[in-house]
């Protein structure tokens, strides 16, 4: 492999603010085709948590430009998030553009963030030859902070506390940025870090998305991306386990309807933890489109990675059956009481009333919101008391589920707000004391009459897997996902945030005759 050089150059705006890059050099004279990142983490770290580091993609023949934004590492000005990003990417690739080792070509990359700064520009800004959004959105209540109406406790205020420390790395607040990290270190963040982010970053965007979370009259925002670039090469990322994948399909969707024909790659990934081979695919898009190399092994337009078979596959149409819910009241005493159906020979029947005890919250684990994301064994959940629980007969045949999860119920509750927490899994058949959880979603209920009977709809994260014959599926339900979301207090006085003295034990009754579990195709026409 030969050798690469790098170096630092500033980019003056409009507005005299400079950004600060980094520039890494294949060897020889060039010209190259460049690959830009913009991100507010470090120019030096340039996402390696998950990217290959920025000599080998320099090593494959491309100018490599990763850029400090607005405000933040190295740049100046003030970060003030995604509101100020269109203009100064529109500047970023002029510049790029006019260097003299670049050979007019241009794509981009970055995931999160740095996915968001790919894809928002001023009106009429030349569209770059290709990019790979990864793991990101354009909506900042759907695709960035809020599920079900629940804001993202975990993810919101850790990530939130990660961009407070960098600004009090900035001002040189070595006091502040030791509280947080302590904060983060020992997991008080969970239980006070909501605080301390007002304390510390009070105009910082998770903060802003926190508030919006509980305000009753709330404005989001939500960007769009210029229909000229959502036309050229794209190619968007998306993990299994990641927060942000809804993101990554309405991308896909508003690509689509901008007369694009983008390609959707979604793995075995959670959002810091990649698969093996996701460089090398990457490489060969940006090898396709920027250097006009076929490679016959590339994949097809939607790729999709099959959590139970593991093995790549392509999108299908199918038509799958509706399930229905039943129970004779003993769904949370019993963990093999609770009956999931398929219609149309049934339909659901039952009432389960779920205690929700704040003191003793139930868990999150595994999915794409917890601490602990992926897949994972939830059966020392679903045994528990405050968890009501539907399983499926053993499969008469193999049954392949694509798409978006969706659980309708008719609930009544004793208290102003409750939480509805859904977990769905497959039970394998050869394999004892084993619940392999695959998808999970939130509702979050406020300003609710009591003793109401009311319609809820939750939505799942997307899945693919195939459900084999023998195997049973299982709806899982509690009234809290605790510190993926907040602890519904049931009192609209007071906000969902971690366990509190506020915090009311809460009965939530399930009632089953109208329950059902649908799939809805995973890209919406």
């Amino acid at each position: 492999m030969t050798s690469t050089s790098y170096r630092d150059e500033n980019l003056e705006l409009r507005d005299g603010t400079l950004l600060r890059s980094r520039i890494w050099s294949p060897q020889g004279n060039g010209p190259w085709p460049v690959l830009l990142m913009r991100q507010p983490y470090r120019r030096e770290i340039a996402s390696t948590v998950t990217y290959a580091h920025p000599s080998w993609w320099a090593n494959n023949g491309y100018l490599v430009v990763i850029q400090d934004v607005r405000g933040q590492g190295d740049s100046e000005g003030r970060f003030l998030g995604f509101n100020q990003e269109a203009g100064d990417t529109t500047e970023t690739h002029k510049w790029v553009r006019s260097f003299p080792e670049c050979n007019g070509l241009l794509g981009t990359y970055g995931f999160s963030y740095q996915g968001f700064t790919q894809l928002i520009a001023e009106e009429d800004t030349p569209p770059p030859d290709c990019m790979i959004p990864a793991m990101t959105g354009v909506s900042e209540k759907d695709h960035w902070s809020c599920e079900g109406g629940a804001f993202w406790w975990h993810l919101g205020i850790g990530w939130g506390l990660q961009l407070a420390a960098q600004k009090a790395q900035r001002e040189n607040n070595l006091e502040a940025w030791y509280e947080i990290r302590e904060s983060i270190e020992s997991k008080k963040y969970l239980f006070d870090g909501y605080k301390l982010l007002e304390k510390s970053d009070p105009e910082g965007m998770a903060n802003k998305w926190l508030n919006l979370s509980h305000s009753k009259n709330s404005y989001w925002e939500s960007y769009d991306p210029l229909e000229s670039w959502l036309k050229k090469p794209l190619l968007l990322i998306g993990g299994w386990w990641d927060p942000h994948l809804k993101g990554v399909l309405d991308i896909f969707v508003k690509a689509k309807n901008a007369g694009g024909n983008p390609n959707l790659l979604i793995g075995p990934g959670t959002h810091l933890q990649w698969w093996e081979g996701v460089q090398t695919t990457q490489l060969n898009f940006f090898n396709k489109h920027l250097k006009k190399e076929i490679d016959s092994q590339f994949f097809p337009k939607i790729n999709l990675w099959n959590e139970t078979t593991k093995r790549w596959e392509v999108s299908e149409k199918n038509d799958y059956p509706i399930w229905n819910l039943f129970s004779k009241g003993l769904a949370c005493s019993s963990h093999l009481e609770g009956s999931l159906m398929p219609s149309p020979d049934n339909k659901g029947n039952g009432e389960v009333n779920l205690v929700h005890d704040p003191w003793r919250p139930v868990p999150s684990i595994g999915g794409h919101l917890s601490d602990t994301p992926g897949q994972v064994n939830r059966i020392n959940i679903d045994i528990r008391s405050d968890v009501a629980v539907f399983t499926s007969i053993p499969l008469s045949r193999d049954l392949r589920l694509e798409g978006i999860p969706i659980l309708h119920l008719e609930t009544k509750c004793d208290r102003e707000g409750f939480d509805l927490f859904v977990a769905l899994s497959i039970i394998p058949k050869d394999i004892d004391n084993y619940v392999n959880q695959i998808s999970t979603g939130v509702l979050r209920i406020t300003n609710c009459e009591k003793g109401t009977k009311k319609d809820k709809k939750i939505s799942l994260q997307p899945i693919l897997a195939t459900v084999n014959e023998g195997d049973r599926l299982r709806i899982s339900i509690s009234g809290s996902g605790w510190p993926a979301i907040g602890i519904n207090p049931g009192k609209n006085s007071y906000i969902c945030q971690g366990p509190s003295p506020h915090c009311l034990v809460t009965t939530i009754s399930l009632l089953l005759k109208h329950s059902k579990l649908e799939f809805k195709a995973l890209i919406s026409p």
